[in-house]
């Protein structure tokens, strides 16, 4: 059996607001199957986002233990995981994140120079990712030059830009409309289906959830519902 690609044992989470202690997560066990495709739901301030997190590496529990392809997270410093995070993990966000005085191309070269990619290298495949999510035509604007879908797939260019195994997305339609949204989920359900990527995607939507293999429903820091889909969207050419 191949070794997940992320796992948490016993993972608890508290946030400090002020004067009182808010519980985010409380004993999550969870592991993540190389080329998975999971959707994680649940209600607002169910968890949804911090377990996010803690998938992504992007904050440490305050109890248990986050493994990325094996490796504990807690015996890395802040810049090996940094390194190590932008090598193996792609994210997508739900506001873009793009920076606006950069072009498309500019913005998705940017994750390759931090991996020390030679500049001609790196504006090759941003380019020919960028050709890839349909946005040929758009290589060289700026964000506030874009639909708010084509800054959506330039995000995920951008998350694709080192080639991750794991792309993790955080409401990515939550700013489209449905037509959109569809669109942008046909990219993700691509390299899932082609290139074999691990897919997490946060989502309130059941039709976004139905693209995946398996649902994670997250209630008050607990996962209350781990379901593994017979019947799913199927991605179309």
């Amino acid at each position: 059996m191949r070794e997940p690609i992320i796992k948490l044992e016993n993972v608890w989470k508290t946030y400090q607001l002020e004067k009182v202690k808010v519980p985010a997560l409380g004993g999550i066990n969870l592991e993540i199957a190389p080329g998975s495709f999971v959707a994680i739901m649940g209600p607002s301030g169910s968890g949804k986002s911090t377990l996010l997190h803690m998938i992504g590496c992007l904050d440490f529990p305050d109890q248990g233990k986050v493994f990325l392809e094996g490796e504990d997270i807690s015996l890395l410093s802040e810049n090996e995981l940094a390194q190590i995070r932008g090598q193996k993990i792609g994210f997508v966000f739900q506001q873009f994140n793009l920076l606006h005085n950069l072009n498309a191309l500019e913005n998705v070269t940017l994750p390759m120079i931090f991996q020390g990619i030679p500049e001609e290298n790196r504006k090759k495949r941003a380019k020919n990712i960028l050709i890839s999510v349909g946005l040929e035509k758009r290589i060289l604007h700026q964000p506030a030059e874009l639909s708010a879908g084509e800054r959506q797939r330039v995000a995920m260019a951008r998350a694709f830009a080192n080639n991750p195994n794991l792309i993790i997305a955080d409401e990515p339609t939550g700013n489209l409309d449905s037509f959109t949204g569809k669109k942008i989920m046909e990219i993700l359900a691509s390299s899932h289906k082609k290139e074999g990527k691990t897919i997490v995607v946060v989502t309130h939507d059941p039709e976004i959830a139905n693209y995946s293999d398996q649902i994670l429903n997250i209630k008050d820091g607990k996962l209350i519902h781990n379901h593994i889909q017979s019947s799913k969207v199927l991605w179309k050419k």
